[in-house]
């Protein structure tokens, strides 16, 4: 869902203002960066631009560290968040297929958004949930235990 101008305008604010708070501080760049993703869901490059001036660094600073952790996106993303772990437990239980099968049903490849806006798939390393390997997670869900064949009811859910 797109903002208004005057919504989009009040999170620039609510930001600018976290910025001055917090500029005089070292290192001030990633609270910054993660104030701003929790306004606005993702780092587009107006809002990198944004920051880059108000810290007064160069905007290749800002791209640097949201580019450099997986913590920042740089899109938009869907509502609900699946992220399919592919870390050693669950890659060798099938995560895989689990993987794949996600990308089947939703028609869309990892670290890409469906076109209503609805899902968003990431491949992920460990999710701390290896008893239960392969494991995925919707938003903050988990789901294990998985194979293939479950995953077509699961997103059915939603």
């Amino acid at each position: 869902m797109a903002l208004t101008e005057q919504e989009k305008q009040q999170k620039y604010a609510e930001l600018g203002a976290f910025i001055d708070e917090h500029k005089g501080e070292k290192g001030p760049l990633m609270p910054i960066m993660q104030e701003a993703q929790k306004l606005f869901g993702y780092l587009s490059l107006e809002t990198q631009v944004f920051i880059a001036d108000k810290v007064g660094c160069p905007v290749t600073d800002v791209y640097g560290v949201a580019t450099f952790y997986s913590q920042f996106s740089l899109q938009p993303k869907g509502e609900y968040v699946i992220s399919v772990c592919q870390g050693t437990a669950c890659y060798v239980r099938g995560a895989k297929d689990v993987l794949d099968a996600v990308i089947k049903n939703l028609g869309i490849q990892p670290g890409e958004t469906t076109e209503d806006g609805k899902f968003t798939i990431q491949d992920t390393r460990c999710l701390g949930c290896c008893g239960l390997a392969p494991v995925m997670t919707i938003n903050d869900k988990v789901y294990g235990r998985l194979t293939a064949a479950d995953i077509k009811d699961i997103l059915a859910q939603y």
